[in-house]
């Protein structure tokens, strides 16, 4: 259950009234007849980037060029009607004006600002604030409103450098190989594995990548990127190698059949002591698209908005943090409870 329509609404006696904000499989604005990310087919909605659950078959989308690439290849459709974006580019809607920002999450990855009636609304959809090997370095903008994503929002979730995971990925990949073993590395077709493939550059090992993978890594060398040389999985030429597969196959029989392997997952969960338990494997690397707690922080601090609504993760306590700050915060999704100080 979320937030009913007056508490999103921020129509609180004796304050200005905001732009409403919904929350049903996916955020709307109902003054802009928009949604933000939904679920499902919806007449007009902004894609953020092209990962499964925010994708949709909407009749009018507004995205940006990268994101419509993917979801054409992904799905064979990235709505009936599409309004590409460039990363800057304002563009006016009847009654709102939208302009897209990077969000470091993966290739072509967007937040959106909307502007009405002297309001401004951000929504970052998921996103990073470090610096990445294969996305868009994301930026901020001041906004009244902030909608984000908060997949990390507990203060344990602080991410080491990614250059000291990264090294120690490459130390795994090595050893494996060294003691005869086949390194088996699992991330996402799109965007991680991209990431775990550009740390790999000047290494000289020998990578072989899943069909998905390699589906989704030649559209980003259409769109500029450079990769270090890698060659498409082939079952008869694995020993000496390191794969790179999605996580989806982890316990396929493509992997089942490699006698000798070791298998890392590459993901933000990784930070969890107990993570190797979790997932099955013999390392984890916490190696993430999304911003951590610190980086939450900072986003809210850059944006400098009136109010913040949070989704995903743990969003009712990074809400419930921002309120003890003193700012009004609610989770989009539920679970808000009103803190008094005695």
């Amino acid at each position: 259950m979320g937030l009913d329509e007056a508490q999103i609404s921020g129509c609180l006696e004796g304050r200005q009234l905001m732009m409403k904000v919904l929350y049903e499989r996916g955020v709307y604005l109902p003054s802009c007849d928009l949604w933000l990310d939904p679920r499902g087919n919806r007449p007009f909605a902004f894609v953020s980037h092209a990962h499964a659950d925010h994708m949709g078959n909407h009749l009018r989308t507004i995205l940006t060029e990268p994101t419509a690439r993917f979801m054409r290849s992904r799905m064979g459709a990235s709505g009936k009607v599409q309004h590409v974006l460039r990363y800057g580019e304002g563009r006016d809607f009847g009654s709102f004006r939208a302009t897209c920002l990077p969000a470091g999450h993966v290739l072509g990855s967007a937040q959106i600002l909307i502007e009405q009636g002297g309001e401004r609304l951000l929504y970052t959809g998921d996103f990073k604030l470090r610096p990445g090997l294969s996305s868009e370095q994301a930026e901020s903008v001041r906004a009244d409103t902030l909608i984000m994503e908060t997949t990390f929002g507990l203060p344990h979730f602080s991410f080491p450098p990614s250059v000291k995971t990264i090294a120690k990925i490459i130390t795994f990949c090595r050893e494996s190989l060294a003691a005869g073993a086949v390194p088996i590395l699992l991330g996402y077709s799109l965007g991680k594995a991209q990431e775990i493939l550009a740390a790999l550059a000047g290494t000289e090992l020998p990578v072989m990548v899943h069909g998905s993978i390699w589906q989704m890594t030649r559209l980003y060398e259409e769109m500029g990127a450079v990769f270090p040389p890698y060659s498409r999985f082939e079952a008869s030429d694995v020993p000496g190698h390191v794969l790179l597969f999605p996580p989806a196959v982890a316990r396929s029989a493509i992997l089942e059949n490699i006698p000798e392997k070791r298998i890392a997952m590459i993901t933000g969960w990784g930070i969890n002591e107990r993570a190797v338990y979790r997932f099955g494997c013999d390392a984890v690397f916490p190696l993430s698209d999304h911003a951590d707690y610190a980086e939450l922080m900072e986003m809210v601090e850059l944006v400098n908005p009136r109010r913040v609504f949070t989704l995903h993760g743990y969003a009712e306590e990074f809400a419930s943090d921002l309120r003890r700050k003193g700012m009004e915060a609610w989770s989009l999704t539920g679970g808000n409870q009103l803190e008094f100080s005695l």
